[in-house]
């Protein structure tokens, strides 16, 4: 089955515009950092912009910028402004749905998996996109120092 990626494409995006947030990036620089098309950055941004997370400026230096307080928005909004797409990639069998067996597995499975769901959503929503790019620069910090020790 095929996972869903978008959320974590669009935080590493968004990550990417955070390190620079008064200078637009264009799609296809952003595009070159997720190893994508262009068409693709265009398409989820501007779904992003529609909610305010990001704005668009056109012509030469143009680009997107982030148009949001990254210590206000949370993962859980992004996800929403996506969509919600799909959490979990496991589902229930529909093959017989007058069989009590399948009917009782069924019902199982939907309450572990709604609380699952509950769960993972109450989580996304405790972190900011100021804490992720706060995470992010420390990783970067130590990637470089090991970096510079490594060509030392």
């Amino acid at each position: 089955m095929r996972r869903d990626s978008r959320l974590s494409g669009v935080l590493h995006v968004l990550l990417h515009m955070a390190q620079s947030p008064d200078e637009p990036t264009t799609s296809e620089a952003l595009a070159k950092a997720m190893t994508t098309n262009p068409v693709v950055v265009r398409r989820i941004l501007g779904g992003l912009r529609e909610h305010g997370y990001v704005q668009s400026e056109k012509g030469h230096g143009g680009g997107w910028l982030l148009a949001c307080d990254l210590d206000k928005v949370t993962l859980r909004d992004i996800y929403d402004a996506l969509g919600r797409p799909p959490l979990l990639a496991m589902g229930n069998r529909t093959e017989s749905p007058g069989c009590v067996v399948e009917q009782a597995v069924n019902a199982a499975l939907d309450r572990s998996f709604k609380a699952a769901e509950q769960q993972l959503l109450a989580a996304l929503g405790e972190v900011t996109l100021a804490h992720l790019a706060s995470e992010m620069r420390t990783r970067l910090a130590k990637h470089r120092r090991h970096q510079e020790n490594i060509h030392a």
